[in-house]
This record gives C-alpha cells, structure tokens and sequence, in this order.
C-alpha cells in the first residue's frame, strides 16, 4: 500500500513568552497559487496573489506593527525604514510577483495622510496608490530555491554536476522501479483526466510531480473536471502522495548529502543572513526570501525535521514559509552578546494550514526547539555549503566558474603538507563549538552585509552577484557580541 503523507502541520505550539525579545528573522517562503508548470509560462495566479498577501500580512501582526504580538525590537511599525529589511527573489515571474504580494502585507500602504510631501513652493504631492510602499528585492539569477517556476524537473535548473548524477541514481533504485511497477495501475486510470496535457507514455511515476501539479490546479481552479467520477479527493491525494516520495527522493539521499545541494546553500545563506543581524547590532532585522519546494525539501533533510514530524518528508504547500528567530531572554539594550542569543525554526504550511500560526519545531534531531546561536551555527556548519570554491569541490565541477578553483586545488594538493601535520595544527586552541564554526563556516557564510555580497550559490546552480564594498568579518561565535 502506498505510504500516505498527511499535510504538514499537526501541531501548534506557543511560540513568544513575554520575557523573550525578538532580534531578528529570517524567512524563507513559497511562491503562491500559480499555473501548471506543465503549460509554461506558470503565472501567479489571483488566488496565489491573495495567499502571499495574507502571508505577509500575517507576519506583520507577528513580528512588525505596533500591536505585533512577538514585535521585533525597535522595527519601524508603518513606515519601512530600508535598512532594517533585506528582500531577495529570483528573476521569475512567479517568484519575484510573490516577493512584492508578500510585502503589500508586510508594510501596506501609509494613507494619503502620511504620504504627502509639501513642497518649497508650497504645493502637495500624494504618494500613488494611498501610500504605497516602494521596497527594493534583490533579483537574483542564482541562489538557494531558485530556478524558473516553468521547469518541472528538480535538478533542472543545476550546474551541480555531482548533484545531478545523485538525483538520477534514484531512478535507478530497486525501490524506485517498484514503484514504477506498483503504480501503474493508479496512474492508467489518471489517464483520461491528463491525457489532454500529456501524452500517454509520460503518465506514470516517473512524471508524479507533474501529473499531480496539473491535477491539483483542476482541483483549485477547475469547476468540473471530466470525466468526474475519477476525480476524487482520494485520487487527488493519492496522487499528492506519489508526488511528495518522488521529489523527496530526489532532493535528499541520507547517504548521499550532495543531492541536497539547495539546501545545503540556503543553510549557508540562512547562516549569513542572521550573522549579519547579529554583527549590525541589529540594525539589519528582516531578511526575506523567496524559493522553490525543491530548498524546502532539501533543507528537511539536512537539517533531520523528518525526526520531528515525519510530515516533512512532503512538499509544503503553497505560501509554505519557515522562519529562523533571533531572540534574547536578556535585555536587548545594549545588543545582547552572542552567548546570549538563542534561534527558534518555525515552519507555516501555507495554505494547508487552517490558522496562520506558526509552529516550533528541533532542528537536527534534538529535542530542544530553541539552541544557543553558537550551536545553532555549529549544526548547520555540518552541511552549509556558501562560497564558490566549496561548491565546486563539492559538486566535483572544474569547468567554467570553476576552472579557478579547480586549479587553485590542484596547485594546493601538490604544495599541502603531510595529514598528521595538517590534522596536529587544526584549530589549535579552539573550543571544539567555536572552532567547528569557524573552521566550517568562515569559508562557507561568512559575509557581513548584502552590500559586500561576491557571490551567492545557486538553490541548483551557481551564480555570481555584483559586490560593492569587501568582506569584513567572520561568523560571530561565542565571547564576541
């Protein structure tokens, strides 16, 4: 019988206590309803524009207006102040549309009362649109979860040539072409609902994500859907449940880390981005960002959330966000020192999820839903994969991008000294926390500002960014505030 994965969400927990203060966050979201990917282009769709809008919204009542019930300390409640909020979406239609919905709710219009400007000659000028808010996103060709919403293919955006040849092993698994066996029969009778977008051969497990996304906007979108008596719940959730084994074995193999590559390079930028709330003093307070399932699914495997709720090992849902928390049970002023700085992951099923709350969950196996930053940054240093050079070890690429660092290791490996000589000097004087971080992470995440950003590694694939000013500093570990 095929295993059936139940939406995520299955518990709430109370998430702010009244002696905690919100520093910072980081969110990570899902795109909104859009249109097949198997008729590109997808497009964001009126629903899909309305769930990121109350997404945003949402976070807004959490984390930004003056009644926010876990305000972050000393956000600006109505009128954004650019240097608190970091914004990024791939140059994708329906991200980037999903970018700017979610920040209509974040800070929606001021009113024609705050937004007009008197001039020197003494005339008005209102703001368009009742105050709108301009705020700048970062459109980014590369980086964690993106790649066009048009391909259905998971790695298909990737220049990971490792990953890539890890993703395809899975077809090649005993319990892969079981499946193709066992299901066949379910997906025949799928036949005459998709047969108008796919041709017969391709209707089989090996197609589950496509078939299911079609299906799926027909159940959003479509008034009827023939011929109808295939078309139930059960049906529609069995084709879900298809869909979330073969994308989750695509991007996460527990013996195999590098099928992960997307979430291996959001853990980094996840990494970087709370480092740079934490060396700003907290200047720096949201950072946002928009991604594909594909970062989603990865980073739950990397990060072990399966052992928390074994929901995880599914797609999230439309409007999907997971949040990382930087708070304090101390006083917030001055800046708290980081031995005083705790994280919090929280995850919101989107759509799914019948309450905008969100949720707490252990990261890496632990039972523990809050860890002090320093273990926090420690524990995804074990698979943070954030600068060129590692990526490209990583990925075992050495063309293009890569033909620098590949020379570069090859000049290393001739000129490296002996193990024993190498191993005896590692980190010397280091607590084992403080010199993990810093011997796995320095390399991988460490950037302080998104002014300084050289380089941002693709969700599956590998970018350059434009940078206008230098690396300054390390990840902040203990001892340093």
């Amino acid at each position: 019988m095929i295993l059936q994965v139940t939406a995520l969400f299955s518990l709430a927990l109370p998430l702010a206590h009244a002696a905690e203060t919100i520093l910072g966050v980081y969110i990570f979201s899902r795109h909104g309803d859009r249109t097949p990917k198997a008729l590109p282009p997808a497009n964001l769709t009126d629903l899909g524009y309305q769930e990121i809008y109350t997404s945003g919204l949402n976070f807004r009542n959490r984390y930004v207006s003056s009644s926010a019930s876990a305000k972050i300390v000393g956000i600006n409640a109505d009128i954004v102040k650019q240097s608190q909020i970091t914004v990024q979406a791939p140059a994708d239609t329906v991200l980037m549309n999903s970018a700017m919905g979610f920040l209509q709710g974040l800070y929606p219009p001021v009113g024609s009362s705050v937004a007009t400007e008197t001039l020197r000659n003494g005339s008005q000028v209102q703001a368009p649109m009742n105050g709108y808010q301009l705020i700048p996103i970062q459109a980014v060709s590369g980086g964690a979860g993106t790649g066009s919403e048009d391909s259905a293919w998971l790695q298909g955006a990737s220049n990971c040539a490792k990953a890539q040849t890890s993703s395809n092993q899975y077809f090649s698994t005993q319990e892969y072409k079981d499946r193709i066996s066992s299901t066949n029969e379910f997906y025949k009778t799928l036949s005459p609902l998709v047969s108008g977008t796919f041709n017969q051969k391709d209707i089989n497990y090996a197609n589950a994500y496509s078939v299911f996304d079609v299906l799926n906007v027909a159940s959003i979108h479509n008034v009827t859907v023939e011929p109808s008596h295939l078309f139930t719940p059960d049906v529609l959730f069995q084709a879900r449940t298809l869909s979330d084994i073969h994308e989750y074995n695509l991007a996460f193999n527990a013996t195999d880390p590098i099928r992960a590559i997307a979430g291996a390079t959001l853990a980094a930028e996840i990494v970087q981005q709370l480092n740079t709330t934490i060396t700003s003093r907290g200047k720096n307070k949201i950072n946002i960002q928009f991604g594909a399932y594909a970062s989603f699914q990865s980073f739950f495997g990397l990060a072990q959330l399966p052992a928390a709720n074994p929901d995880f090992y599914g797609i999230p849902d439309y409007a999907a966000s997971m949040t990382f928390e930087l708070f304090t049970t101390g006083t917030a002023s001055p800046f708290p020192a980081t031995a005083d700085i705790m994280v919090r992951f929280l995850f919101n099923n989107g759509t799914a999820a019948n309450s905008s709350e969100l949720v707490a969950y252990p990261l890496f196996g632990q039972s523990k839903f809050t860890l002090p930053w320093s273990s926090f940054a420690d524990g995804m240093s074990k698979f943070a994969i954030g600068s060129q050079q590692a990526w490209c070890h990583a990925c075992g690429n050495t063309t293009g991008v890569c033909a620098a660092s590949a020379s570069a290791r090859a000049g290393s490996a001739s000129n490296s000294p002996s193990p024993s000589a190498s191993s005896s000097s590692s980190h010397a004087g280091m607590s084992p926390a403080v010199g993990g971080v810093i011997g796995a992470m320095v390399t991988l995440v460490v950037m302080l500002v998104m002014e300084a950003l050289a380089l941002l590694i693709g969700g599956l694939r590998l970018v350059k960014k434009k940078r206008s000013g230098k690396i300054e500093d390390s990840i902040v570990t203990e001892g340093k505030s």
